[in-house]
């Protein structure tokens, strides 16, 4: 039985948006856009290579991706956790200046300099 032709095609021009630099990869799909560009039926055993090429790649890929998506979901959590210690420290400080010059200006009142 033939692979489905226009999954087949669909899948292969949504990985052919993706910069490839991998050479089996490459390789994989410039003979899937060969095949699909010729008329006859796509052979069972080169939809399956194609197929095992593009799960070989993105596994990878996305073992990568998820790798770093967890990290610089760590590092915007640190990030936050400063902003929020800064925030805080700026509302003691702002509310200790407000204090101070509240204090200054009683003695300016007083007379004292």
């Amino acid at each position: 039985m033939p692979a489905d032709r226009e999954q087949l095609g669909a899948l292969a021009a949504e990985v052919g948006r993706f910069h490839l630099h991998d050479r089996g990869m490459l390789r994989a799909q410039e003979t899937i856009g060969a095949l699909l560009a010729e008329p006859d039926d796509i052979s069972e055993a080169a939809a399956a290579a194609y197929l095992a090429a593009v799960r070989r790649y993105f596994s990878g890929f996305e073992r990568e991706a998820r790798t770093h998506l967890i990290d610089v979901d760590r590092r915007l959590g640190k990030v936050s956790q400063v902003q929020f210690n800064l925030t805080a420290e700026r509302g003691v400080t702002a509310r200790r200046v407000e204090i101070t010059r509240g204090i200054l200006a009683r003695l300016t009142e007083l007379g004292a300099e």
